[in-house]
Parts: structure tokens; sequence; C-alpha cells
């Protein structure tokens, strides 16, 4: 389980860009983080794996404090996906997956085994790309490298900092689609930060709403759309119907 307790973060003497976030999530579960940029969710992201450490408050992972011991451990326990994939250029696709493993001292045999389960796992053919560099693969094909790469060392957390925004909108849906069928799999617990209501509601067992820092509800996606808290709550969630009618009026046009 993964507990924030009154996490708050301060840049300077500017205003808290995180305020008191206290939040649970269950162990296998898949929580969504939404809001609008500057919103607070990837500082709060952040302060889980201790890329950033918290101005006050404690995160507690299976009720143990992330900062009591070091970070790089911390951050070796959990797999991390973001927008920008961050794959090694100079690294083919098996080192880029390989790398976690390798610090971890596993042998050789071990990490080609488990590059080979890993792409198949997120259904990339293996001979085709295992000796390909990141520049030789298709923007897709990177993102599925990336998640790969952060499953490799068996973590039971993962990460994920608007994974899919940068790809384009087919592609976007199957991969999530794919994550989510794996997080379901391998009993994976999820945090996703995002700004899209509809990938939300389509992927989280409950969605944690952030706006100027704070956490205004937490909630599953059905509970979000029948009892939303506030003004800001109810116009996000009204972006899919909104979507829906707007592409509906389309085709009865076209």
């Amino acid at each position: 389980m993964i507990q924030l307790e009154n996490l708050t973060k301060q840049f300077g003497a500017g205003a808290p860009v995180v305020r008191s976030v206290s939040l649970r999530v269950a162990d296998g579960e898949f929580l969504v983080l939404i809001g609008e940029s500057g919103s607070g969710k990837t500082t709060t992201l952040n302060m889980i794996n201790r890329l950033t450490e918290p101005t006050s408050g404690r995160v507690l992972i299976d009720g143990e404090d992330a900062r009591a011991g070091d970070a790089v451990s911390v951050r070796r326990k959990m797999g991390f996906v973001f927008q920008e994939v961050g794959l090694f250029p100079h690294m083919t696709v098996s080192e880029n997956i390989g790398i976690t493993p390798r610090l971890l001292g596993w042998t050789a045999d071990e990490i080609e085994v488990r590059v080979h389960e890993l792409l198949a796992l997120v259904q990339l053919e293996s001979a085709a790309i295992v000796n390909r560099f990141p520049a030789q693969l298709s923007g897709g094909q990177r993102q599925r490298v990336g998640l790969a790469r952060a499953l490799a060392a068996r973590p039971k957390i993962m990460l994920m900092d608007e994974p899919f925004g940068a790809l384009d909108a087919l592609i976007r849906d199957e991969l999530a689609a794919d994550y989510r069928a794996i997080h379901d799999k391998l009993g994976l617990t999820t945090i996703l930060v995002t700004h899209d209501m509809t990938e939300a509601f389509l992927l989280a067992d409950r969605i944690a709403v952030m706006r100027d820092g704070e956490l205004l509800q937490v909630a599953t996606p059905k509970e979000l759309a029948a009892a939303p808290t506030g003004d800001f709550v109810k116009r996000l969630i009204e972006i899919p119907r909104q979507r829906a009618e707007k592409l509906a009026k389309a085709m009865q046009s076209a």
C-alpha cells in the first residue's frame, strides 16, 4: 500500500505547489491523478519515488517511510514511465531494458531471458527490434520499450507521468488498453498522471482530482460522474460527454 500523509512541497519562497495531500492507494489498485497543468500532480508523483523530496509530510510504502532508506534503492523498487520515454540513445533495446537488472547484479543469462519475456509482454517482436537503437523505432515502439524497461526488475509499483500523451490517438488508446491488461495480469499498483478525463475514466479504479496543489476529490469513475464535488470537478467530468456530443454532431453533418 502507498500512503501519503499531509504531503506538501514548496519551492523557494513561493506558494506550495502541493498542499497537505493525504491519500491511500491499495495494493493492486489503478489510481489516476488528474488536473490542469500546474495542479501539482507530477510533483506529487515525484515525491513518491523521491525524485523530489517533500517539504513536509511523508510517503509510506507498505508502512515504511520512503525517506528512511537510500533514495536510489527506493526508485529501483518502482517502475517509472514518462511521456518523453528517456531511452538511452547509445544503447540497444536489449541494453535499455536490462539496465536496472544489471545494476541489481543479475547475470547476463537472466537479463537476456527477462528482455525477451518483456518484449513479448508489451507485444513487440523481439527478434526484429532487440538489437535496434531508439532512433530506429517508432514513437509507439519506444514507449513500449520504455514500459518494458520500467517492468524489468519486477516492481510491484508503477508510476506513470503522461505516458501516452505524445502518441497519436490510435496508438495511444491501444497502448493504454494494453497497459491496463498488464497491470491486471501482474497485479501491479499503478499511479498514472494525466490531464485527460476520458483516459482517466477508461483506465482508473479510482480518480484523484487535483487543483492548485490540493486534492479536491477521490472516487471511482462511477462515483465521480454521479456526485462530483464542486464546480471544477463538474466541469472536468463534462469533458468526455461534450466530446461525444461534438463527435455525434460532426458525424451527422458529414
